[in-house]
């Protein structure tokens, strides 16, 4: 057992769990919408027998639960935007993007966004981590990548200015504003995903979201790590913008850390957790925790990020240069 155990070394493995788990509507909604008008119109001995094992399966998963077609309406929407039992929530890229297009505040508009706002200015870009279905995806093509690597097949790593995903926000605030119409929900992956999804299930086809995912996802593999991500992504921009003051955030205890380099090489943001380098575009992901021998990475509540505080103590730079610290 490590002198320095970690705790927080599941902390990844959870937050995979939850990104799949957030997914898992954007699959069974599509199916809960044919399923519920199928029932709504008592047509089962008219469907044919593809339609007929959609509604056995539904049956056998909601049958306990689900006595009404109607009752399917308590939840409905993708991540762009949805209702939960009568309560909506939207995502702020469409607020904004709404608020752009038609020139004006909508007050249950900016009602739905209420909690994702204050969830972002406390925790930070955590949707990002924690919640983005297309996330979830771009994290398994960059699995698949990091394999690819290992096996000598050269993969994009180049590096862009951060900031463009700014400039594309601004684009994107402006192109909504100048032609009435929410331009961003075209590029924007979390909606994508969503849509793309319903028609592929319900209507057995796809749009040109796809494409264009498709294109984001070859941007990663083949011109820069989590590029997408990291620089073009609008919603990215618009969350490291009101997390950037969060109250939770990824804190380096200098006394633990051995300097190993771990968390530099397994942040898909390409920030410098090991020299405290977190900033707002850190989305709070824990990847770096969970992969720290020594449990010099934490969670913790502070209202900014601490200065760069130096070598790790139990490196062999620091040990070098001023002694082996007191236990």
């Amino acid at each position: 057992m490590s002198r320095y155990p970690n705790r927080w070394k599941y902390v990844n493995a959870l937050r995979l769990v939850v990104l799949t788990l957030a997914f898992v509507p954007l699959v069974f909604l599509p199916y809960s919408t044919i399923y519920q008008h199928f029932l709504a119109a008592h047509a089962y001995d008219m469907l044919n027998a593809s339609d007929q094992r959609l509604y056995d399966v539904m049956n056998f998963l909601t049958g306990n639960f689900i006595t009404d077609a109607k009752q399917f309406d308590v939840v409905k929407g993708t991540t762009w935007s949805a209702t939960f039992w009568g309560f909506k929530l939207s995502d702020p890229l469409a607020v904004l993007s709404q608020t752009a297009a038609h020139t004006h505040l909508h007050g249950p508009l900016l009602l739905s966004v209420l909690l994702p706002v204050l969830a972002t200015v406390i925790l930070g870009r955590f949707f990002c981590g924690w919640l983005c279905p297309a996330n979830l995806l771009y994290e398994l093509a960059d699995w698949i990548a990091e394999r690819l690597r290992r096996a000598g097949v050269p993969l994009g790593d180049r590096r862009f200015d951060r900031r463009l995903k700014y400039g594309v926000l601004a684009v994107g605030v402006i192109a909504s504003a100048w032609g009435g119409t929410v331009a961003m929900s075209a590029i924007y992956p979390p909606a994508i995903v969503g849509r793309e999804a319903y028609y592929l299930i319900a209507t057995a086809g796809a749009g040109a979201g796809t494409a264009f995912f498709a294109v984001t996802l070859l941007f990663d593999l083949l011109v820069a790590r989590r590029g997408f991500c990291r620089v073009l992504c609008p919603g990215g921009a618009l969350y490291s913008l009101l997390g950037r003051y969060r109250l939770l955030r990824v804190q380096r205890k200098v006394d633990l850390c051995n300097d190993c380099k771990k968390c530099d090489q397994t942040c898909m943001f390409d920030l410098n957790p090991m020299a405290d380098g977190f900033g707002q575009e850190c989305n709070n992901c824990g990847a770096c925790i969970a992969v720290c021998p020594t449990g010099s990475l934490v969670f913790e509540w502070a209202r900014k990020d601490g200065p760069p505080q130096g070598p790790g103590h139990l490196g062999s730079v620091y040990k070098k240069n001023k002694g082996t610290p007191h236990a």
